[in-house]
């Protein structure tokens, strides 16, 4: 059976989330899905200005090229964008909105529709604890990417921690595939 899973990712800038879109693709077809795509949304985004990036992965050939509207995954890089964008904006009946908090999905489900699913990981906490940091800021995308197996099995981890070992050569690499792994371990998602 056919299927396209549309993401829509909030970040601000500095945190990596076209980065995250770029390496999720990657990760996609090596997982075994027949395409797969990323792109960025620019605008005048600056170092902590709110960013959007986007990735479609599918079973079939990708031929949009658009933003996406209606996103069956929003992930957010940055608990706070929750009191400045609606980042639940479009997104399907049944989606899944993956949250870098440290709060657990009861805590926070009650805020959105009950329609949708909601997961969380603390990924700044495991920027923090390996140290993944650019200009002493956490950079969250690779620990957050490592939540995504979570909540779909489009994604393999072990192709999340394949690509990000590739893209980060040697100890960096290595940092950002063990905040990964311990975020598909940590990650929690609403029933």
């Amino acid at each position: 059976m056919a299927f396209l899973l549309e993401i829509r990712l909030h970040g601000r800038g500095g945190q990596g989330a076209v980065t995250a879109a770029n390496l999720l693709a990657v990760a996609a077809l090596r997982s075994g899905n027949k395409d797969a795509q990323a792109s960025p949304f620019f605008g005048a985004e600056r170092r902590g200005a709110p960013v959007k990036a986007f990735a479609r992965i599918s079973s079939e050939e990708i031929n949009l090229r658009s933003q996406i509207y209606n996103p069956d995954l929003v992930i957010v890089l940055d608990q706070h964008l929750l009191d400045l964008v609606d980042v639940t904006e479009g997104l399907k009946k049944g989606g899944t909105l993956l949250i870098n908090t440290k709060k657990r999905p009861a805590e926070i489900v009650s805020y959105f529709p009950n329609t949708i699913r909601v997961a969380t990981v603390d990924a700044t906490g495991l920027a923090l604890k390996y140290e993944i940091k650019v200009g002493g800021i956490p950079v969250v995308n690779t620990a957050i990417l490592g939540a995504i197996p979570k909540v779909t099995s489009a994604i393999k981890i072990e192709k999340i921690i394949e690509v990000i070992k590739g893209r980060f050569p040697g100890e960096s690499g290595d940092k950002n595939a063990k905040a990964a792994r311990d975020a598909f371990g940590m990650t929690e998602v609403s029933p």
